[in-house]
């Protein structure tokens, strides 16, 4: 199957953003080693995915509300087929079919983005200044466009360079090699921090799932992916980095928007400790020791009368000892 039109989609948004910074002033030429009209680009190729993807990310935003609130029903399923896997896995999908909840839901946003990594992928490694004008002009580029996307740069790093980049492939592209490498070593590290950060954000908000397979998943995220991600950042193109790492910013936005706006219901694992039982920090984020709120005032405590003690049985009373009165004075 061809994935023509994917290389035809992507390179319609870029020239057309392109167009649209050129057109607003912004420099063409490159300003402190970058030139900003093809990064802005790459970010607002981001920008309009998103936009673009949005319905898909609140069904995902549902699906795992859904599941979260399955959470307690998925654990009576384990605690009553303990040891027999197959069954348990039967009356779990059962279970996701009769409350329409999708277990895979959660990754769909990254899985349709996959198309158009793949596309900014191959659109940027072949930009190549040496080509012949013919293979220039193919997806709707102009030679011109194509030009001025070859020598773009980031900090004097290409944005088709790698990491990996072999010293003919910089020589091509007139690039100084260890430039290229610092400028790709960071933002590899900067896409691994902001992928794990992305799971771990809606982790810690959610909780890890009862279920295994969505227990699975969540591991895969917060750590395959990352993990991965520091073998194969070698080879990315620098603009498909940007691309990366412009998308999970906007992840992080958008999730923490999303988990102030809607949080999480409360489950019975997550209800809070009775006070008598509450931790000292526990306390302090409820608004003791530490915390923002007010402490209770404590409670006014009773006065009592004094007891005293009565006589012994059997003992004689005594009589209280007179007052000894002042002395007279003389004279």
């Amino acid at each position: 199957m061809s994935l023509d039109w994917i290389y035809y989609a992507i390179s319609w948004i870029l020239l057309t953003w392109h167009s649209a910074w050129d057109a607003i002033g912004v420099p063409v030429g490159a300003v402190l080693g970058t030139n900003f009209a093809w990064i802005l680009s790459i970010i607002f190729l981001v920008v309009t995915v998103r936009v673009i993807l949005f319905p898909v990310f609140v069904k995902q935003i549902k699906s795992q509300r859904a599941m979260q609130a399955l959470q307690p029903k998925v654990k009576e399923l384990q605690e009553k087929h303990k040891g027999d896997r197959e069954t348990l896995q039967k009356e779990m999908m059962e279970l996701y079919k009769k409350e329409k909840a999708n277990p895979l839901m959660g990754c769909l946003p990254m899985f349709l983005q996959i198309p158009v990594f793949l596309g900014l992928f191959h659109v940027l490694k072949r930009l190549d200044p040496f080509k012949g004008e013919d293979k220039k002009t193919i997806y709707g580029w102009s030679v011109d466009q194509f030009n001025s996307a070859s020598h773009a740069k980031l900090f004097t790093a290409p944005l088709s360079g790698k990491f990996g980049s072999t010293a003919d492939e910089l020589a091509r592209l007139g690039a100084n090699g260890s430039a290229v490498k610092i400028i790709a070593g960071v933002l590899v590290l900067v896409m691994i921090s902001t992928t794990y950060l992305t799971s771990r954000q809606m982790i810690l908000k959610t909780g890890w799932a009862e279920d295994p397979q969505q227990r699975m998943i969540q591991r895969l995220m917060l750590y395959g992916i990352p993990a991965s991600l520091l073998i194969s950042g070698a080879i990315f193109p620098i603009g498909v980095i940007i691309y990366w790492v412009t998308n999970n910013l906007f992840t992080l936005g958008q999730q923490q928007w999303v988990l102030r706006k809607f949080p999480p219901p409360v489950t019975a694992k997550k209800a809070v400790a009775p006070a008598a039982t509450r931790s000292p920090v526990q306390l302090a984020k409820s608004g003791g020791l530490f915390g923002r709120g007010k402490s209770a005032p404590p409670a006014p405590v009773k006065a009592t009368a004094p007891k005293v003690a009565g006589p012994k049985p059997g003992a004689k009373p005594t009589n209280n000892p007179k007052k000894s009165r002042p002395a007279k004075r003389q004279g």
